[in-house]
């Protein structure tokens, strides 16, 4: 997986298809202008009018959606275009066929695909045998798409987010991840605060350490939170994960409550990627308080979808 994704790491164009595969591809100016061409989209929706008119989307969902598949179905509709919806039951590859030859055969029908999948390593392989853009839906490493969400709903609130502080509480899974390759190129303070056993993954703290990102892995939910401009959860048990008590019972200290955002900057917001499971990683007070912002983060994903789209298939730079 690491040599398929190195050859990702310059803009996230490869034999001059634009892929959006994760935040580590890019340089940052180009993550920024897509950000900001998510605000302006949503400033003034008409200016992506017919962008996509002719283009045809192909989504293959290995695993459940709410956000990522209307979003991006809305998104294309807006944009002109139209996109299909597919699980692999629908295709053949639910009967065996390889994801090489899948990508082969979708690239004469379609001009992009999204996956959503729990394997990393078939999204990679989706990309090697692609003639057309593919874009990480999510996997069980990133989610990208949902970060550029974040990223937006942030500083449409607080302004920019380069310098400020963010916090992340519980699993290290593929958000935590996520949020980890964007404080490298967005340039902001982040500190999570996770259980040893539940860390994020080593490649990809070094990755942003490499690269002078200021980031720091704690134990300790408080000396994560003092002073965060954000504080950040994600649901404890991801769809690959089993539901054991004992992942629970390990997280269960790191539960984003009004204790903790006490100690947080008094402005302080909370995001969460949802589905958020209230009572384990957030408690009802937190989620419905006047700090809470997930339901705008729910909306900013059109928008940073609409701005992706136009990155991969309308040649936005």
């Amino acid at each position: 997986m690491r040599g398929r994704g190195a050859r990702l790491r310059r803009h996230g164009i490869v034999s001059g298809i634009r892929h959006f595969i994760g935040l580590d591809a890019f340089e940052p100016t180009v993550l920024r202008h897509m950000i900001e061409r998510a605000a302006e989209l949503k400033r003034t929706p008409e200016t992506g009018q017919g962008a996509l008119a002719g283009k045809t989307l192909a989504m293959i969902f290995e695993t459940p959606s709410t956000r990522t598949r209307i979003s991006f179905d809305v998104a294309m509709n807006k944009l002109g275009g139209r996109s299909i919806a597919l699980s692999p039951g629908e295709l053949q590859l639910g009967r065996g066929e390889s994801i090489g030859d899948t990508a082969r055969v979708l690239s004469r029908y379609v001009d992009a695909v999204l996956l959503r999948t729990t394997s990393h390593d078939s999204l990679l392989q989706l990309v090697e045998n692609a003639g057309v853009p593919i874009i990480n839906g999510l996997t069980d490493r990133t989610h990208p798409c949902q970060l550029m969400a974040d990223v937006l709903t942030f500083e449409e609130q607080r302004g920019a987010i380069a310098g400020r502080r963010i916090a992340w509480l519980g699993d290290g899974n593929n958000m935590a991840a996520t949020w980890i390759q964007a404080a490298a190129q967005f340039q902001f303070s982040l500190r999570l605060a996770c259980p040893k056993a539940y860390a994020p993954q080593s490649e990809i703290l070094e990755w942003a350490l490499a690269r002078g990102a200021d980031v720091a892995l704690t134990a300790d939910v408080r000396q994560a939170v003092a002073g965060a401009d954000c504080v950040v959860t994600d649901t404890w048990i991801s769809m690959s994960d089993d539901a054991g008590k004992q992942k629970i019972e390990a997280l269960r200290p790191y539960q984003v409550n009004e204790s903790v955002m006490a100690d947080a900057a008094a402005d302080a917001i909370f995001l969460h990627c949802l589905p958020a499971k209230r009572g384990l990683e957030v408690s009802e007070a937190v989620i419905e308080s006047a700090q809470s912002l997930v339901f705008d983060e729910a909306e900013n994903r059109l928008h940073a979808q609409k701005a992706i789209l136009l990155w991969c298939l309308a040649g936005d730079s």
